[in-house]
C-alpha cells in the first residue's frame, strides 16, 4: 500500500524526535581546560613544613609565608630544608663569646653557593624563614639569627602561627 505524501512528512518528524541528543564534548573539554588552567595558577607555591615537634608561637600577622630557605628549629634539633644541622644543646653548651653556630654556618654558606644571588638579593641579603618552637631558649635564637647573618641570610622571618582575631 502507498502512502500519502502527508504520512510520509508525518513519519519523518516523528522519525526525528526518536534519535537521541548527544553530547558535545568540545564544550566540556574546554570547561575541564580552562578549569585546570584556573587551578594551576591560582595553587599556593609556598611550601609550609610541619613538624609536630615544633609548636610555633601565636600571632595576628596577616603576610603570607614567601618560598625561602627553612630553619626548623625544635627542642632538640636545628634542621635546615629537613636536614638536620646541630642539637640545641650543644648550642646552649657554647661560650658566650662564641655568637655563631658553625655547622649551622657551613649549611647556609652551602645553600648560598649552590644558588646564585639575584641582583636584589645582593644588596640586601637572601631570604630565610625561622621556624622555632615558642618554648626555645631566647640564646638559641639569638645566635642562630647571628649566624643567618654571618651568610649573608639577612632578610630573615620568623613563621607564626595565626591566631583567631579577638571579637570575631
Amino acid at each position: 500500500m502507498k502512502s500519502s505524501r502527508r504520512a510520509k512528512r508525518m513519519a519523518r518528524h516523528h522519525s526525528r524526535n526518536k534519535k537521541q541528543a548527544g553530547l558535545n564534548l568540545v564544550s566540556l573539554m574546554d570547561i575541564f581546560t580552562i578549569m585546570v588552567f584556573f587551578l594551576m595558577m591560582n595553587q599556593s607555591d609556598v611550601e609550609v613544613m610541619s613538624n609536630d615537634s615544633i609548636k610555633l608561637p601565636k600571632s595576628m600577622a596577616d603576610s603570607q609565608p614567601q618560598n625561602t630557605v627553612n630553619l626548623m628549629v625544635s627542642n632538640d634539633d636545628i634542621v635546615v630544608q629537613g636536614r638536620a644541622v646541630a642539637k640545641v644543646q650543644d648550642v646552649l653548651q657554647l661560650p658566650e663569646e662564641v655568637e655563631t653556630i658553625a655547622a649551622l654556618r657551613e649549611e647556609l654558606t652551602y645553600l648560598a653557593q649552590r644558588s646564585p644571588a639575584s641582583a636584589i638579593e645582593q644588596e640586601i641579603g637572601r631570604p630565610i624563614t625561622i621556624m622555632g618552637d615558642e618554648g626555645i631558649p631566647y640564646k638559641v635564637l639569638k645566635r642562630i639569627m647571628a649566624t643567618c647573618q654571618k651568610a649573608q641570610f639577612t632578610q630573615i622571618s620568623l613563621a607564626v602561627q595565626k591566631q583567631a582575631e579577638q571579637g570575631a
